[in-house]
């Protein structure tokens, strides 16, 4: 028998960790059956020469959940060499779902992930009720890459509990036996896991916290005890770290506990995502500490970060940082060319830097960073903020976005982070190997931020350009060390017998786009999108899914069970 498709001559990284090495890989159907020096020739041949080659990455961290309904390629995650997707994060989603509760689950989902209700209610065919139901519905949908999803404790606690789901009062021994039973047919249809929010971040359209923030630890460990009897799936958490805290974060370090309590007496991975917050600066570090703690006494506790700031994002085509102000807040009426002759008009002009002054932003524009077509960059320089920028011209904040806007013709975006500020502190956990990848959040805050490029950051900045670890280890860190986490089984790895999910990659020319905002949700809603040059190549179960970053037709992917 032939091959289907041979890539030549490339570096092959293989998800190990191990040291790079010059290798072919040959495919057929789905799966890879050589690699090394491979003679025979194959219906397609892949010229790799002076190309990295990898598994294709493995985002742990996404909320696609309702986007991959309308959108079969799932971008951005496509553009920076995702090739498995987990959905479901937080707590929040769409199975299981009573017909009646349909809005409620679409309104929460917006409400906290910052998804248009109407694009989900509209985009989804909703045609289930139980989680294994909507795993089926899921198998239907074309799909550019992989996706599997864990079941969430808001739609299960609303299912069973209805209004009191929300209540602080701990659940009753019939509701916990009715949220477990849901929990197990879920992880018993495929589910990868359980998710579950416990931030007072995350909130529900009408400002209570969201089902599941105030659950009791009897019934997460019940939850738990499900995984254990299945002897599968993750727990992953949205935790409660440093809120209503003390400086000695004596709540934070009973939220780890319980984690590590759970993951002990069930055998049971779970992972929760950390940041850092100039609020707390030093905070990741503790609970880095506290889940050490833990897992000396024999937990498997992950905390996962993502590779550069959580940023939210304004322009002129979206949301401006003077937004405050009325004269700002009426442009965006206005289609983007009409925008461009409003802030070229000498006298708009002169009315909106007085209303910006009248109405000053809340942002600390010293930490608005300047994205352009020519350097997309998200290290935080002072000197590349908006307001130093305004220092050097002489002119106020407002005035110099005007200006930069008309020079560059509307392609200039502020990147504002607001979570991950300090790099020395991500820095820190990226090297961290308790600390795995994630919260790259593609899907998700999508007139908000733009994280789903969080694999081409680590690769382009932190190991091309500042060499903090290698290649290597970064490339481990996207591919096998998350589908392990995950049970994500024969992915993350170029090894014979595994899928053939790849990647081939010019890191040398790997450099990421400027966010754009486009209108191409159900029913016109608006996102941000960003692309990145560098990704020749990306596979999917053995065919060419993207190729020079558009996708190449193939929709090869398959829906991802524990």
């Amino acid at each position: 028998m032939g091959y289907d498709i041979v890539i030549r001559n490339g570096t092959v990284i293989d998800g190990t960790g191990g040291p790079g090495r010059q290798a072919d890989i040959a495919i057929r159907g789905d799966r890879i059956v050589q690699v090394g020096e491979v003679a025979e020739s194959g219906r397609r041949e892949i010229d790799a020469t002076g190309r990295l080659v990898t598994p294709g990455f493995v985002d742990i961290h996404t909320h696609l959940d309702a986007q991959i309904a309308w959108d079969p390629i799932s971008s951005s995650s496509c553009y920076h060499g995702v090739t498995s997707a987990v959905l479901g994060n937080c707590g929040v989603t769409f199975a299981p779902c009573k017909p009646e509760d349909r809005n409620y689950l679409a309104e929460l989902m917006e409400s906290v992930e910052d998804i248009p209700a109407h694009s989900i209610l509209s985009g989804l065919p909703w045609n289930w009720e139980s989680y294994g139901e909507y795993l089926e519905a899921v198998d239907s949908m074309d799909k550019g890459i992989n996706v599997g999803g864990m079941v969430g404790h808001c739609a299960v606690r609303y299912h069973a509990m209805g209004e009191r789901s929300l209540d602080e009062a701990p659940a009753g021994a019939d509701d916990i036996e009715r949220i477990c039973a849901l929990v197990d047919e879920a992880i018993g249809a495929g589910a990868l896991g359980f998710s579950t929010s416990r931030t007072f971040m995350h909130r529900v359209p009408d400002g209570r916290p969201v089902p599941g923030t105030f659950a009791a630890e009897e019934e997460l460990l019940a939850i738990g005890a499900v995984l254990g009897r299945h002897g599968r799936g993750v727990f992953e958490a949205a935790a409660r770290l440093g809120e209503r805290d003390n400086d000695a974060l004596d709540n934070t370090r009973r939220e780890v506990a319980w984690m590590g309590r759970l993951s002990r007496e069930n055998n049971v991975k779970v992972t929760f995502g950390l940041v850092q917050s100039d609020r707390r600066p030093e905070l990741y570090k503790r609970v880095i500490e506290f889940a050490r703690e833990e897992n000396a006494k024999g937990a498997y506790l992950r905390p996962q970060t993502t590779s550069r700031g959580v940023g939210a994002l304004f322009a002129l085509d979206h949301r401006s940082p003077f937004d405050e102000a009325p004269e700002w807040r009426a442009l965006g009426k206005l289609s983007m060319e009409q925008r461009l002759a409003a802030i070229a008009d000498p006298d708009q002009q002169a009315q909106l830097i007085a209303a910006a002054a009248e109405h000053p932003s809340r942002l600390d524009l010293t930490q608005a960073y300047i994205l352009t077509d020519d350097r997309v960059w998200y290290e935080h320089d002072v000197a590349n903020s908006l307001a130093t920028v305004a220092d050097h011209r002489g002119v106020c904040p407002a005035e110099a976005f005007i200006s930069l806007n008309l020079e560059y013709k509307g392609r200039m975006v502020l990147y504002y982070p607001v979570l991950n500020q300090s790099m020395d502190a991500v820095r820190e956990m990226l090297i961290d190997p308790t600390v795995v990848m994630g919260l790259a959040d593609s899907g998700a805050h999508v007139g908000q931020i733009m994280d789903a490029s969080s694999p081409s950051w680590l690769l382009s900045y932190w190991v091309r350009d500042r060499g903090i670890m290698s290649v290597e280890r970064a490339v481990q860190r996207w591919t096998s060390e998350t589908a392990e986490l995950f049970g994500i089984r024969d992915r993350g790895l170029l090894q014979e017998g595994k899928f053939a999910d790849i990647n081939v990659i010019d890191l040398e020319h790997m450099r990421l786009s400027l966010p754009e905002y486009h209108h191409d949700f159900p029913g016109g809603a608006g996102r941000y999108v960003q692309r990145a040059t560098g990704y020749d190549y990306t596979l999917v179960n053995g065919q060419v899914f993207m190729e020079a970053g558009e996708h190449a037709g193939a929709l090869a992917g398959t829906t991802l069970r524990s």
